[in-house]
């Protein structure tokens, strides 16, 4: 419904009251203001943005631990040739993750708004109007896939199973998977929490019971016959391309990502939160290395985790943990439709909170779509490491931009109230590490043909850099093109739905038109 003038000014007095203890930053004025909405208006509709402390830091946890570190450690140590290299890339991911949130918490203590990088786009690239936010929305939405998730869930399920993986078994399963939790978080959003914070516990407990058993193993004293083998020349066969380095940071990187949540918790959260996740992750790559060969990992493609149970425990305890991790890869979503970017029936449909108006069914659903399609696509052997690719290369060009914007804040606004500051030299590193990540992969990998044949090695970055410029494409046609050739002029303007949600709605005003209709009236009388 369309709020007028009074009911608007009205309704901020009741936001103020319904968020008691969140105040608006200085940062909120008109020069700094990312996008349409105010703060309250932002924060207002659904279940809140609101979580303490340990439901932050679960949440956090629960989103790095998925099925990375159960599966990626494999491609990475075929990527680097040798398993030092792999262990040292593991540190790299962590030290880039670690700049990465500090530089996202100078940022979101500046912005306390829920959106993370198209908050922070919005800020600093203000001009062209709407370009950064409909650039990343493209983005985010053709790429944020939830699929990688479901892939690896349906190996590990037909794993726990004894069935042998075929074409539809794992597609069917892996549909399964994301229609399920799409449901289960649109439908019934607070027991989609609760099933979170169970499971991330459940996480935990599975790593560490992981690396206790590493420790075990190196004791020497489980069915593993040498369990140092792999680390005596621990480096040696090390890659020497650019290009592996570069593919295989892609995969680390993934394992350690995470959304942005509550800043007043976040501050706290986000760094214990990380650093469990580190700790468990550097124990558990010597767990799984002091269990098996480099080639038999090397040739256990996603199901990395479920090789060490059944080196260490047997083939009937591989088949029960592998069911133990299907059970705990789970995904999340963003939102991106606030802002008045227009989507097919309207984004009044796609930001709001239907049904249930606890909990953004609409917006799940926009995450679905291209999930379900990168199921069905490419085959299943080269779908998972082709997804993780294209995922994260996108990422490292806007990462670039938001350093870049960083450094111009700071230059440009220095007195702007950071009640958090990232040491400079965190951000050169972070920097570098995105010019890198950019362009190594361009660079011919050691074995000539990358981790995903028979698609070209840099194919992921060519798709990634075309669906930004769709972004581009479709922003020109939206605000330049159409307004042009029809006549008519986008004019901002806010609502609020029957949920409590606000978003910006884009009209399209005729009013130009009808002006020079009737200069021509005019015209045509006075002759």
């Amino acid at each position: 419904m369309s709020i007028p003038e009074h009911d608007y000014r009205a309704s901020e007095p009741q936001l103020k009251e319904k968020y008691q203890g969140i105040h608006k930053l200085p940062n909120d004025h008109a020069d700094l203001s990312p996008g349409e909405l105010t703060f309250e208006e932002d924060t207002a509709g659904g279940m809140g943005r609101h979580l303490g402390v340990m439901s932050c830091t679960l949440l956090i946890v629960g989103n790095i631990i998925g099925t990375g570190i159960f599966s990626t450690p494999s491609s990475i140590l075929s990527s680097v040739g040798s398993v030092g290299a792999s262990l040292m890339l593991w540190v790299l991911g962590c030290l880039l993750s670690f700049c990465g949130l500090f530089i996202w918490l100078e940022f979101g203590t500046m912005f306390p708004r829920s959106g993370g990088e198209k908050v922070y786009l919005e800020a600093v690239y203000r001009k062209p109007k709407y370009l950064a936010t409909i650039v990343f929305s493209a983005n985010a939405i053709l790429l944020g896939f939830t699929a990688s998730n479901c892939i690896v869930s349906n190996v590990f399920i037909l794993v726990a199973a004894g069935r042998p993986a075929g074409r539809w078994n794992e597609r069917g399963i892996a549909l399964g998977v994301i229609f399920f939790a799409t449901l289960l978080h649109g439908l019934i959003p607070k027991t989609g929490v609760l099933i979170m914070n169970l499971l991330s516990m459940f996480k935990i407990l599975i790593l560490v019971f992981v690396v206790i058993t590493g420790w075990v193993v190196l004791s020497g004293k489980t069915r593993v016959v040498d369990p140092y083998c792999n680390f005596r020349n621990a480096f040696s066969g090390s890659s020497t391309s650019s290009n592996d380095y570069a593919t295989a940071t892609f995969k680390v990187l993934y394992a350690y990502i995470f959304g942005m949540v509550q800043l007043r918790t976040l501050k706290i959260a986000g760094p214990l939160g990380l650093g469990i996740c580190t700790v468990l992750y550097l124990l558990a790559n010597v767990a799984y290395f002091s269990a098996a060969t480099k080639t038999e990992i090397d040739q256990s493609g996603v199901t990395v985790a479920a090789l060490f149970f059944g080196n260490v425990f047997g083939s009937v305890a591989k088949r029960a943990l592998s069911n133990v991790i299907t059970a705990v890869t789970y995904a999340s979503i963003t939102e991106l439709t606030k802002e008045g970017i227009p989507f097919p029936f309207g984004n009044k449909f796609w930001a709001s909170n239907w049904p249930t108006g606890k909990s953004p069914l609409p917006g799940l659903i926009i995450h679905l779509i291209p999930s379900v399609i990168v199921i069905i696509g490419p085959p299943p052997n080269i779908a998972y490491p082709f997804i993780l690719d294209i995922q994260e290369y996108p990422k490292q060009i806007i990462n670039l931009f938001i350093v870049v914007a960083l450094f111009y804040l700071r230059w440009k606004k220095p007195d702007a109230v950071r009640p958090f500051k990232v040491w400079w030299p965190l951000a050169i590193f972070f920097l570098a590490a995105a010019f890198f990540l950019l362009i190594a992969p361009f660079l011919k990998p050691s074995n000539g043909v990358g981790d995903t044949p028979p698609l070209l090695y840099y194919l992921y970055c060519l798709v990634g850099i075309a669906v930004m410029f769709v972004g581009v494409l479709y922003w020109a046609a939206w605000r330049i093109m159409l307004p042009k050739v029809f006549g008519y002029e986008l004019v901002p303007r806010k609502e609020r739905l029957d949920d409590g949600t606000f978003v910006t709605i884009c009209w399209y005003s005729t009013a130009s038109v009808e002006r020079t209709l009737g200069q021509l009236y005019f015209l045509v009388c006075a002759a």
